[in-house]
């Protein structure tokens, strides 16, 4: 069978691809081997899909290359995609720092790019393998033929092959290698992989040591290699968890430190527990600290005699002690929960081998890249929905 277009992958990127496409008349398929389009829209964001981010930039995607980003996120911004939703009366709120989420649920945001996929007669073909991708030979094919796939269900020839696999992250979801490996297999750098935006575990020491604070979240400050966020962390039975500990696992490295403060929001703590020593000098220590931060996460951090003590009767020494314990918090994970609970995947095909504009490959004329299977990857908060769709719909203006 014939067509223009054929796109491996029913996610984000591959969807928005298609159609813009078929917005332009050509004929356009999409395959994927899941049973349902965009498994990943639909468990995103809790149910209820983070979409996009009021404020999306550049500096908030890590790339090895941090400009190749640039063109297609300008041309296809947030407000492109919202004045989408907004065409179909999609209702959506702002939940923090600029997430947009579904008032209702994430299979909102599937209806809709299904009604522009049948709008524009985008065809969908799921539960279907890819079993062999072959290039044509010069004197093979026609100026519209460039590629033969065969799948589990027939064989196509194609003019453009756009790759919208999306990275491994969540496994059980479907996700494989499959686009990294058509990419090497077409000479295609690819740069090593890692899970991202995913959850620490703790070193059987420190499990034990911090188990009963499982299930209570505080908002903190937490650094490593020179970045930092202020959101919240999570305590769970194998580690940290919570959007500030998600943020900085792209950033953290197998052995890093994390630099915890727990009282963000009180830069001069150890001034206020002082001044706290000389308004009301029988005041008990816990009794201060407890308006700031949970008491079975203070039994766990300080004494319970230091907890239990009038803060008149102690020094401004142990004061300063009590406040860089709590604001100085450092910890060494043993490791991530790696691609297992990831929501996205650090690395993949190098950004140098493609068009910035097109998402062509530099090698290999009429194959294209798109969505998370590049070396793009963004923050926590909409940012990696954001890229997919604008990185569809640059590849879709020329597909």
């Amino acid at each position: 069978m014939k067509k223009d277009v054929l796109v491996i992958g029913a996610g984000a990127s591959g969807l928005m691809c298609a159609i813009e496409a078929a917005k332009r008349g050509r004929k356009v398929i999409v395959i994927d081997h899941a049973n349902k389009v965009g498994k990943k829209i639909l468990m995103s964001g809790g149910g209820r899909c983070n979409f996009t981010n009021y404020y999306v930039e550049p500096a908030r995607f890590l790339s090895q290359n941090p400009h190749f980003c640039k063109s297609a996120l300008n041309r296809y911004t947030q407000w492109d995609f919202v004045a989408l939703v907004d065409k179909y009366q999609l209702q959506y709120h702002e939940k923090t720092l600029g997430q947009l989420f579904c008032n209702g649920k994430s299979s909102e945001i599937i209806e809709i790019l299904l009604s522009e996929c049948k709008k524009y007669a985008v065809e969908i073909e799921l539960n279907t393998e890819i079993d062999a991708i072959e290039e044509l030979k010069s004197n093979e094919k026609k100026l519209t033929e460039r590629f033969k796939i065969k799948t589990s269900a027939q064989g196509y020839i194609v003019e453009s092959l756009v790759i919208a696999t999306g990275g491994l992250s969540i496994p059980t979801m479907g996700a494989t290698g499959l686009g990294y490996q058509i990419a090497k297999d077409f000479g295609i750098r690819v740069l090593p992989t890692s899970a991202a935006l995913v959850p620490f575990v703790l070193s059987e020491k420190d499990k034990k040591r911090y188990a009963t604070l499982s299930g209570i979240s505080v908002f903190v400050e937490v650094e490593c290699r020179n970045q930092s966020f202020r959101e919240n962390i999570l305590f769970t039975h194998r580690g940290l968890s919570g959007p500030a500990m998600l943020q900085i696992s792209s950033f953290w490295q197998l052995g890093d430190i994390l630099h915890i403060n727990l009282v963000p929001d009180a830069p001069e703590l150890a001034a206020y527990l002082v001044q706290g020593q000389h308004k009301n000098g029988s005041i008990k220590l816990k009794t201060l600290l407890e308006e700031l931060l949970p008491k079975r996460l203070l039994n766990v951090f300080l004494n319970e005699t230091m907890l239990n003590s009038n803060i008149a009767e102690l020094a401004t020494n142990n004061l300063l002690e009590v406040a860089n314990i709590l604001q100085n918090w450092q910890i060494r994970p043993c490791s991530t929960e790696g691609y297992r609970t990831a929501e996205v995947t650090k690395g993949g095909v190098h950004c140098d081998e493609l068009s910035s504009k097109t998402f062509e490959s530099k090698k290999v004329k009429g194959l294209y890249f798109i969505g998370e299977v590049i070396d793009v990857t963004g923050w926590l908060g909409g940012y990696n929905f954001q890229w997919a769709w604008a990185s569809g719909w640059a590849a879709g203006q020329i597909v």
